[in-house]
């Protein structure tokens, strides 16, 4: 089958491997017929992800149909359409029982998929622990609609659900790439007084006021005065950091009022300072830390009820055999690009 591969720091290619085997009776084997390329599959390539290994399939955002089960899965079963967890969890260790999900202790747990073992741009991928991973699609959900549920729209839903959002609140989201707009679309469900979000691109800004029109619209240069003019208290008393800039990190606690919430689900490429004598006294509670997917079948649910469409962020369709350019318009941010779908051929 093909499949594209990290063969090195800096490469991808797109070489024939193996079809993967059932290798564990909880194993599952997908067809995959949808996936989609992730700022994160860039970190792979260029070395900000140490615990990628080279020769592993990447791609963790994908859909497709079950085609082979082993003898304990209990949840799904050949010819159903599914939606894969970017996380591989037990469900049986005291982190997965918690739902924290992300910190699953099994070697293979958490972020594992096209980081630690094969992922899913390609043809076929083997899911280990598929009664956690896998989802089923609703019959009135199409592949497309239910595409990103296992990572970003997963990690704008925790990000919305752990920010305890009110209705009095104003939201402020830093970033309007894929994952901003996921989380956009999960506030939104919070219905907060106001929402703001910060994106120094000004396509992605033109994205929002087009399709989120009552959604406030900055940039990063203007965003703490515009911050302030907009809100009760001096600043937000909400920030979601999704965008991993350079400044953006700083961005986010400046702009928050004192005893805000501030939760940090962008992944960067370099350590942050947390400057605690320029903060101190606005007694702020930070919540870091990577997607808990566990509420893959709320936001399936979610999808199914019109209440969530991620559609309009995809921006381009690709087949697999045409993946390598595909990655030379997503990393290059070409032509608008918002996010790339990659379709079986």
């Amino acid at each position: 089958m093909k499949a594209l591969t990290y063969m090195e720091h800096g490469k991808f290619a797109l070489i024939d491997k193996p079809k993967p085997v059932i290798k564990d009776p909880k194993d599952a084997i997908v067809r995959v017929t949808l996936s989609s390329i992730c700022t994160s599959d860039l970190h792979i390539k260029h070395g900000s992800v140490p615990r990628a290994v080279p020769g592993v399939t990447v791609g963790h955002e994908m859909v497709g149909i079950v085609e082979e089960i082993g003898d304990d899965v209990k949840g799904v079963k050949p010819g159903d359409r599914v939606t894969v967890n970017v996380e591989t969890f037990c469900g049986e260790c005291f982190f997965c029982k918690h739902g924290f999900v992300n910190n699953c202790t099994d070697p293979n747990g958490g972020w594992a998929l096209g980081c630690r073992i094969d992922g899913g741009q390609a043809e076929y991928v083997r899911v280990p622990y598929a009664d956690q991973g896998l989802n089923k699609i609703p019959e009135n959900v199409s592949d497309e609609q239910a595409l990103f549920t296992g990572d970003i729209l997963a990690t704008g839903y925790w990000a919305a659900r752990i920010s305890e959002i009110g209705p009095e609140d104003t939201v402020l989201i830093i970033g309007a790439g894929p994952t901003g707009v996921c989380t956009l679309l999960c506030v939104m469900l919070k219905k907060p007084k106001r929402i703001i979000v910060c994106e120094k691109d000004e396509i992605r800004r033109r994205f929002v006021e087009e399709h989120y029109p009552d959604i406030l619209v900055c940039g990063p240069q203007e965003c703490e005065e515009y911050v302030r003019e907009h809100s009760d208290h001096g600043g937000a008393d909400r920030v979601i950091e999704a965008a991993g800039g350079k400044d953006t990190f700083k961005l986010s606690w400046k702009c928050a009022r004192p005893n805000a919430i501030v939760t940090v689900v962008a992944l960067y490429d370099e350590p942050q300072i947390l400057p605690l004598p320029d903060m101190y006294g606005k007694n702020l509670t930070f919540k870091t830390g990577g997607v808990d997917g566990c509420d893959c079948e709320e936001i399936l649910k979610l999808i199914s009820d019109g209440l969530i469409d991620t559609t309009p962020l995809i921006s381009h369709r690709f087949k697999l055999s045409e993946i390598e350019e595909a990655y030379r318009v997503f990393e290059n941010r070409l032509d608008g690009v918002i996010k790339v779908a990659i379709e079986a051929d």
